[in-house]
């Protein structure tokens, strides 16, 4: 299993209707995230920043993240989802949520 930790900024403007949305995420969405061997995903919200981790129990992440991108429900949410959100300036080449560095574990 690996950890993931990732964040992006949401626009103000966006921050009901994001909540909104996150607290009836479509059935086909959780669906094909759980499909691609995530687990124990969160997503946090701290003053226009969010914050998300999850737990990848696959053994070839670029593949379910490519299957995750060519679902056609999932590309529909990010559609609504990708305009309300505010990537981070440094994020690196190829990435709309910038990964972050595992810095400290407790199980």
């Amino acid at each position: 299993m690996t950890r993931y930790g990732m964040v992006i900024g949401l626009k103000p403007e966006a921050e009901r209707k994001y909540k909104e949305y996150h607290a009836a995420v479509w059935p086909g969405v959780v669906d094909m995230i759980r499909q691609c061997n995530i687990r124990n995903y969160s997503i946090y919200l701290k003053d226009g920043m969010l914050y998300s981790y999850c737990e990848y129990h696959g053994d070839n992440f670029a593949a379910d993240m490519a299957k995750l991108a060519a679902d056609p429900v999932t590309q529909k949410w990010w559609a609504i989802m990708e305009p309300m959100q505010s990537p981070v300036p440094n994020r690196k080449k190829g990435e709309w949520w910038a990964n972050m560095e595992e810095v400290f574990h407790m199980d």
